[in-house]
């Protein structure tokens, strides 16, 4: 009983049906109607993935300057879950684009480089597990982050308005609820996170 208790795996599938719920029941939005509740859900998804990127790299600096095992294996686990959201991230993209705008437009800038940020991020993950060299892959899980936002602030929005719509908007519930998702979001970011310390940790 305590194993089941103490499964990562089963407390993600909980806090996911918990995050299905919640988006369900979502505000809706003047333009896009019950549609925005697909915005909501990837964008919070994507966030995610991005939070997890940049511990990783902050836990990554740590261990390097500390060289304790510990920050190694919490920076390898933190850029594996990162990768997990933001390869999960993608099929969200294409159903929001899909339900508020009748179609995929798949040549948009940020989506095509998000694209490209999952192969070069999964095959990096890959390669940084096989290798299993701790400075490599603290070092690796830095310079991803680094690539990543430097390649995204220099992207041009097209589906994407900047800045975050949502926060800009002055509607307080829908911040709110976009708020909530999110941290429901990290609550699930944290046992797949644990899910994959285990594995490094056997």
């Amino acid at each position: 009983m305590s194993k089941i208790k103490n499964s990562p795996s089963l407390s993600f599938l909980l806090t996911l049906i918990a995050i299905g719920i919640m988006t369900l029941f979502g505000p809706e939005e003047a333009t896009l109607g019950p549609s925005v509740r697909l915005v909501y859900l990837h964008g919070a998804w994507v966030m995610t993935a991005e939070v997890l990127f940049i511990f990783a790299a902050l836990i990554g600096l740590v261990a390097l300057v500390t060289r304790k095992e510990k920050f190694h294996r919490w920076s390898a686990a933190l850029g594996r879950s990162g990768i997990f959201y933001w390869l999960t991230y993608l099929p969200l993209s294409l159903f929001a684009m899909q339900a508020n705008w009748n179609g995929l437009f798949l040549a948009e800038p940020r989506f095509r480089f998000a694209l490209t940020f999952a192969i070069v991020g999964l095959l990096l993950q890959i390669g940084l597990w096989m290798l299993d060299i701790n400075w490599l892959t603290a070092s690796a899980n830095i310079l991803f982050i680094i690539a990543l936002r430097f390649t995204f602030a220099n992207a041009e929005n097209v589906m994407h308005p900047p800045p975050s719509p949502i926060f800009k908007s002055g509607n307080w519930t829908i911040i709110g609820f976009f708020v909530g998702l999110n941290l429901l979001a990290w609550v699930s970011a944290y046992f797949v996170t644990r899910f994959f310390l285990q594995r490094i940790d056997r």
